[in-house]
């Protein structure tokens, strides 16, 4: 729950930024895209209040735990599984965000190329998809809480396939139901990927989160870079027929241990 939490205000925020660029950026023009940095000023100083209340509290917390309070490999399993467990995470996240990128960099494009609709209607869309995402990635964290990280992560990667391989073959109005179906169920498995890897490692939580986090912004900014050469060298079309077979990968989920039951 807390990490879905953490992770939906920057998924909103994402989901914001199309709907201002059809409201304020296409109406007024590009000049207005300066007035959101208000925001991030405003960003920043809640966080240096931020900074300055966890500080002392994190302090206090580091001399009172030890290096053996907490062991650097799930007590249940071999370091073997512990890193074959970490690979098939790294696996489902290159999935899960290859997939994504898809969508949030091309999906305006794909909109206007197929269906001819305007820069103003495209940008409401990827909207509606973005916000839908972020719903997800609140239910995500609650899901695996009650009923088990693997089993949220399965159905979130494998379970979104069917909508994905249909998604290029369907009208404009489908596209979108399709397209928030896709964006709930996919965005709900990167809170329970996150706290299972971090369960795997529980003494190596900082360096977990990096990298899964920093895998995932990779991820998809290699994705909008690769998936646009073959944009470039075929049509958009193309591309979400290629990336509707993504979401299979997710059937190595199989292979992760329940680690309720370890």
């Amino acid at each position: 729950m807390a990490q879905s939490l953490f992770q939906v205000g920057g998924n909103a925020g994402t989901a914001i930024g199309p709907l201002l660029a059809a409201l304020v950026i296409v109406k007024y023009g590009r000049n207005y895209t300066a007035s959101f940095g208000i925001a991030a000023l405003l960003a920043m100083v809640i966080l240096f209040y931020v900074g300055r209340w966890a500080r002392p509290r994190l302090l206090e917390l580091k001399r009172k735990k030890t290096k053996g309070d907490v062991m650097d490999y799930h007590p249940g399993l071999s370091r073997r599984e512990v890193h074959l467990s970490v690979a098939i995470l790294l696996v489902l996240i290159f999935s899960k965000f290859f997939y994504l990128s898809s969508i949030s960099s091309y999906y305006t494009f794909f909109l206007i190329d197929k269906f001819g609709v305007s820069i103003k209607t495209s940008q409401i869309f990827l909207f509606i998809y973005l916000a839908s995402a972020a719903l997800g990635t609140y239910f995500g964290g609650p899901l695996g809480d009650r009923f088990g990280r693997k089993y949220v992560i399965w159905f979130s990667i494998l379970g979104v396939a069917p909508f994905t391989l249909i998604l290029p073959y369907v009208s404009l109005f489908w596209t979108a139901v399709l397209s928030v179906i896709i964006g709930f169920i996919l965005s709900s498995a990167f809170p329970a990927i996150l706290v299972y890897a971090q369960e795997l490692m529980p003494g190596k939580i900082g360096m977990i989160s990096g990298l899964f986090f920093g895998l995932a912004f990779g991820m998809g900014g290699l994705g909008s870079a690769l998936l646009g050469l073959l944009a470039d060298a075929t049509s958009i079309d193309f591309v979400y027929h290629v990336c509707a077979f993504l979401p299979l990968i997710g059937l190595v989920t199989w292979k992760l241990p329940d680690l309720r039951k370890v």
